[in-house]
């Protein structure tokens, strides 16, 4: 973890600073690079690496657009679960419910394929057909999550701050919401790092990501075990980079309770 590798008498500001930094930086060189060091690797990777390269840089795009959209999403659809109107709260477990009772590859299908035969005039290219699936998938997620830290602050808390004269937006914002956001800081990374694999189920509609790169070059080329276990170290990189920056974000608003 890099938040162990700065002096300790560092501030847990400071700390946590540094590590986001340093996790974007080097997430960055190695999307800059990763087509050079898998270049001089023998075949059929080397002659690839550029495609490889390609593939992480639309995985990450896919995950951090999609990832974003889910967290707003999953926000609003954890409010209408706890709002005080019927309609709502209906609509909210409604879409909970069928997105997490169907298999995401049936929701990839089903808005590149179907929605265009339900509303007339929308064609989707299949980027942005993976990007609404997978933002409607980690979206109900997210949103029982941050429902659970809605529920999870005491409601003590919000009669102070009512007696004290704060009107109930500033209830919410000021706090509730950042109690809720901490406390389902864990979950809500967990499905980031979730949804980053996930994307690779986006090549079912043709959307040249790292996983179709990888399927299309061992179809060519007969090589499965150099090609897949090309791809796999490549997530694993990803994953790695953006689990370092997911941990330095927790350790900002000190999800552990620690003082340090």
């Amino acid at each position: 973890m890099l938040v162990a590798l700065w002096p300790q008498r560092w501030t847990r500001q400071q700390r946590s600073n540094a590590t986001l930094v340093s996790a974007l930086v080097l997430m960055v060189l190695a999307l800059a690079v990763l087509g050079q060091l898998l270049s001089v690797l023998p075949e059929p990777i080397g002659s690839n690496a550029q495609a490889f390269a390609a593939g992480a840089r639309t995985t990450l795009w896919l995950t951090l657009i999609s990832g974003t959209l889910g967290l707003l999403l999953g926000t609003c659809a954890a409010l209408a679960r706890t709002s005080r109107w019927r309609v709502l709260r209906w609509a909210a477990s409604f879409y909970i419910w069928a997105i997490r009772g169907t298999p995401l590859l049936v929701q990839i299908l089903f808005v590149y394929f179907a929605l265009p035969a339900l509303v007339p005039g929308l064609n989707l290219p299949d980027f942005a057909a993976a990007v609404v699936a997978l933002s409607l998938n980690v979206g109900a997620y997210n949103s029982e999550a941050i429902r659970a830290g809605l529920l999870a602050v005491p409601r003590g808390q919000t009669e102070a701050a009512r007696a004290l004269g704060l009107g109930h937006a500033h209830v919410f914002v000021d706090v509730v919401f950042p109690q809720a956001f901490k406390i389902s800081l864990p979950p809500l990374v967990s499905n980031f790092v979730a949804l980053l694999k996930d994307s690779s189920l986006a090549y079912a509609i043709g959307v040249v990501e790292l996983t179709n790169v990888g399927n299309r070059i061992q179809s060519a080329t007969f090589q499965p075990i150099a090609t897949l276990s090309t791809v796999a170290v490549t997530y694993l990189l990803l994953t790695t980079l953006v689990t370092q920056i997911s941990n330095a974000i927790e350790y900002r608003f000190d999800v552990e309770g620690r003082s340090k």
